[in-house]
Order: structure tokens, then sequence, then C-alpha cells
């Protein structure tokens, strides 16, 4: 059994919401903050990373 990879988002602002992205098959959305020194952060419900534009541009 192998395990798909999960999503990468990239976002423009530190501040981000998450709610799984899949209507009624989501979870509830959960608002995360993004360390300006890290870059990303992870949903705790559905692993997605969550990347802020300026990490995605260096990497």
């Amino acid at each position: 059994m192998s395990l798909d990879a999960p999503e990468i988002k990239i976002v423009d602002t530190y501040r981000v919401a998450c709610d799984g992205g899949e209507g009624a098959l989501g979870h509830p959305r959960v608002w995360l903050q993004i360390p300006k020194e890290q870059g990303w952060v992870e949903c705790p419900y559905c692993d997605c990373r969550i990347q802020h534009r300026d990490l995605a541009l260096k990497g």
C-alpha cells in the first residue's frame, strides 16, 4: 500500500485557512499562521503543506 504525498499549496499571505477543500468531505476550517523563518505550515487535519510564495521562489 502506498501513500500519496500531501498536497502543497502556495499562498501569498502568512495567515491562511484550511478546510480540506472537499466541501462536506473536508474538515472543520482552521486558521494557521505560517512562521516567517520557516516559510510553511502543515494542516493538523489533512497534512496539506501550505507554503508562502517567498519560500517557493527560493527553492
